[in-house]
């Protein structure tokens, strides 16, 4: 096994979630400035915000289509290009209604590479590895808000304008991740297969794995993929019907769990939160940057552990982890004197339940269970639901925190969660250590 290219191939795809951190959070520093500069109400920054997560839902929702017909490779190079277009769009918009239009592009190259990123890397991965290496996607997306988080706290003190160097970073990161797209990078050796392109296969598949790998993989692949091409085209009513259909439903809702749970609006929200608590100016900033280091490294924690203890077990100590950090927020802000150091703390327990669990193993899960032949259209449908929650979700945090308290919003939180906890035990597959064939076989897809 070649693992230096290998690795090689999933740095280059993960740069991606990279630039997906990037845009999801770098506005959490910028958003006092920005609803200052425009006039903005809460439902202005609301939408400011939650507008990116529109541009995810239909990106998101057309990707697979795409992906299918022109390969997983050209997508991730025109999301590269939308997010250097996006980034220094938002940069110098001049309006509410400029930045919210660039914000939106940016979505769409955010909502793309939820989608790509995972297929591809669960196409290029052994069994055994997989697991690992279609987490390192979200484990990218943990640095990019991270780093969002650092380049806020650097740039706050700019002036007013500073918020338009927090939105215009992406830019640089975008023309990098081009250029690796552009001269060092394969396409996925399954969609080859798929399009009758065997000897283009073989060569990335032997590059990865040798002979051995080649002798062992391709025949399975090559079954699948004939097996999928004698059943009839896929079709969106396929989708949601028999046993597909429940299959569908189930990644549909790990992936709308992982949304409605909060994480996105703790993310983007969590300066405004922590100055709620007590905590003000640059310590709010600051306190978010912790909050971004421990996303980082309990995302290593699921690297480590999602390939030896499983998928369903890092879910159910995840939700059973992310109600208690919520419950325990839901009391702190109902109290007059709010106690900071409790609510750092158990934002952080919460932040680490999710970082471990539902944050890569969703993504795993999607990317597992959907057969090659509806793999595309099923990962965005699901992608699709995810943003779509992912947009409510951020778009009334701001409205319910003015209107009800922080108590209200975790409160909500917690009650998904439970119901996610739920939902966990009783219909999610173990699918650790198995190929993707063999996920379809247990799962009655195919013969």
């Amino acid at each position: 096994m070649n693992t230096n290219y290998l690795y090689w191939i999933t740095f280059v795809a993960i740069n991606g979630g990279l630039l997906f951190g990037l845009n999801m959070a770098g506005i959490a520093g910028a958003n006092d400035l920005i609803k200052q500069d425009f006039s903005l109400s809460d439902s202005g920054l609301g939408t400011v915000a939650s507008f990116l997560m529109i541009g995810c839902l239909i990106g998101a929702f057309f990707t697979g289509s795409i992906a299918e017909k022109y390969g997983r490779k050209n997508v991730m190079i025109i999301t590269a290009v939308l997010y250097i277009i996006s980034s220094l769009g938002c940069a110098f918009a001049t309006s509410f209604i400029g930045l919210t239009i660039f914000r939106v592009l940016s979505g769409f190259a955010v909502g793309a590479t939820s989608v790509v990123g995972p297929m591809y890397i669960s196409e290029i991965s052994p069994a055994h590895k997989r697991g690992t290496l279609v987490s390192f996607n979200q484990f990218a997306i943990t640095i990019g808000i991270f780093l969002a988080y650092v380049f806020d706290y650097f740039l706050i003190n700019l002036g007013p304008d500073s918020w338009r160097y927090m939105l215009g970073v992406p830019a640089i990161f975008g023309i990098i991740f081009l250029l690796y797209l552009l001269f060092s990078f394969p396409e996925s050796p399954r969609w080859l297969l798929a399009k009758g392109k065997k000897e283009e296969a073989i060569v990335i598949l032997s590059k990865i794995g040798g002979d051995s790998y080649v002798n062992n993989e391709l025949p399975e692949m090559e079954k699948s993929i004939n097996a999928e091409k004698n059943k009839e085209k896929t079709n969106s009513k396929e989708l949601f019907t028999g046993k597909t259909g429940k299959i569908v439903a189930i990644g549909t809702l790990i992936a709308a769990f992982q949304q409605i749970t909060g994480i996105n609006a703790v993310l983007i929200f969590a300066p405004d939160i922590f100055r709620s608590a007590g905590v003000g100016g640059d310590t709010a900033l600051l306190q978010s940057m912790i909050v971004g280091i421990v996303n980082v490294l309990m995302t290593i924690v699921a690297l480590k552990l999602v390939d030896s203890k499983g998928r369903k077990t890092l879910l159910l100590w995840g939700a059973f982890g992310m109600a208690i950090s919520l419950g325990y927020l839901t009391y702190a802000f109902l109290q007059v004197e709010k106690n900071s150091m409790g609510v750092l703390i158990a934002l952080l327990g919460y932040i680490s339940f999710f970082a471990a669990s539902f944050a890569p193993v969703m993504w795993v899960i999607i990317s597992e269970i959907y057969p090659n032949r509806i793999k595309g259209l099923a990962m965005s449908f699901s992608t699709a639901v995810s943003w779509g929650c992912t947009f409510l979700t951020v778009y009334f945090a701001p409205i319910i925190r003015a209107n009800l308290g922080d108590s209200a919003l975790f409160g909500i939180f917690g009650v998904f969660t439970v119901i996610a906890f739920i939902f966990v035990k009783i219909w999610i597959p173990e699918t650790k250590g198995k190929s993707l064939e063999q996920i379809e076989k247990e799962l009655g897809l195919i013969d």
